[in-house]
């Protein structure tokens, strides 16, 4: 893929890596406009045709965050730290966001919701960030693994009761834009070992990669159940019965519950160009742009070398 975005003048790889060091790389021209032209076409999907909250949030959140949805204390090392020096969040360690994730679930932290209000469902294009810990040497060339990559995140706050079917329906929604895309690709259910530290269920979707052979992680899609809701303090209060016929003394208002909470990236817009890098590439090395993406690129129906 990095060969294809080359031949088009559109990847400055040497560029980044002098400015940023290893595992940062520059876009530029077509290829740049394709990139935007991905994550456009996800939010449109998922905010016009899926009925998803667009949110624009932090990219840089305080360790509490962190622990509320599981990155804290157990994946310190994949994370980038900002030094207390410059800044601090509400007096906490600040770090950047390794996924937007993190923001839009705490968006209700220490919250208690009406069961009327739920689901709510949130999506939000960020760049995200991550150290690769224990990833020397893998995927050092092109854009399969990198420091700094945008992704488009779909986060769901349910009650447990519909927990279950918003998880399957969130897993449909980042399908639907790899059909969209005519893209190849396959959905795998998770093994219990094989399965995140905060989720309890886990789809991953792979799509096929022609450069390497093989299919590789696009989105996973995570039912946390109550874990994160727990962390957070993040609960919903169900609505009281009705009053039977006849009865005088209101009803007692429930309990506060935790809230489930579900997650998953709808898609990975690095990992999808490059699934379109290497899919739609043609034999002279000019890049067919998906039918889908042509409004987002003005029309183009191929991108050629120059």
């Amino acid at each position: 893929h990095d060969d294809v975005a080359s031949a088009i003048h559109g990847y400055q790889a040497e560029a980044a890596v002098s400015m940023s060091g290893a595992r940062f790389v520059a876009l530029s021209g077509h290829i740049a406009q394709l990139e935007r032209a991905l994550a456009s076409f996800f939010m449109d999907m998922h905010t016009s045709e899926h009925g998803y909250t667009e949110m624009s949030v932090p990219l840089v959140v305080g360790s509490s965050s962190l622990e509320g949805t599981g990155q804290l204390p157990k994946f310190k090392e994949d994370l980038f730290a900002i030094t207390p020096e410059s800044h601090t969040c509400n007096g906490e360690d600040a770090y950047l966001i390794p996924t937007a994730e993190v923001p839009l679930t705490n968006l209700h932290r220490n919250q208690v919701l009406d069961e009327t209000d739920l689901p709510l469902s949130y999506v939000a294009w960020t760049p995200c960030f991550r150290a690769e810990a224990g990833s020397y040497g893998r995927d050092t060339r092109g854009l399969i693994r990198t420091h700094q990559f945008g992704k488009v995140e779909l986060v769901k706050i349910t009650t447990p009761e519909t927990s279950d079917a918003e998880h399957e329906a969130l897993t449909r929604h980042a399908e639907t834009c790899l059909q969209k895309l005519k893209l190849p690709y396959r959905k795998v259910r998770l093994c219990s070992g094989d399965l995140g530290f905060s989720a309890r269920h886990c789809y991953d979707l792979e799509v096929w990669l022609p450069g390497a052979q093989e299919f590789r992680e696009i989105s996973s899609c995570s039912n946390t159940g109550d874990f994160q809701a727990r962390r957070m303090g993040l609960r919903y209060r169900p609505s009281a019965p009705p009053a039977e016929e006849g009865e005088k003394k209101k009803a007692k208002k429930p309990k506060p519950q935790l809230c489930h909470t579900i997650n998953g990236s709808g898609l990975a817009v690095g990992r999808a160009l490059v699934a379109v890098l290497e899919n739609y590439q043609m034999p002279d090395g000019s890049l067919v742009v998906p039918e889908v993406l042509r409004p987002y690129m003005g029309n183009k129906e191929i991108l050629k070398p120059n």
